[in-house]
């Protein structure tokens, strides 16, 4: 798994309220580029962190997923060169 520091984390941070959101209104959140914020989100559901829903298979929504939640708690975990940070967050998910 390999993310984009921060922009990745301020993504799931924004959608852990639990509410589903597009790149649109995330980029306004996050003040990022909105074409960049569209990039980042399929590779974010390719690892399993969000999840694109509907109502409308094409609506771009997304929320997050119980993998995003805990990957968002472990930023600090993720900047250690040294961890394996996707056999962290197994352990993580396998202890919840």
């Amino acid at each position: 798994m390999k993310l984009t520091s921060p922009t990745d984390f301020e993504i799931l941070t924004a959608l852990s309220d639990g509410k589903r959101d597009n790149a649109s209104n995330l980029s306004y959140i996050l003040d990022k580029n909105r074409s960049y914020i569209n990039t980042r989100l399929p590779i974010l559901a390719d690892y399993g962190l969000v999840e694109r829903v509907g109502p409308a298979p094409n609506s771009g929504l997304y929320v997050i997923t119980q993998k995003g939640a805990v990957v968002a708690d472990m930023q600090e975990e993720y900047r250690d060169a040294d961890t394996d940070f996707e056999a962290v967050v197994e352990r993580r998910l396998n202890d919840s």
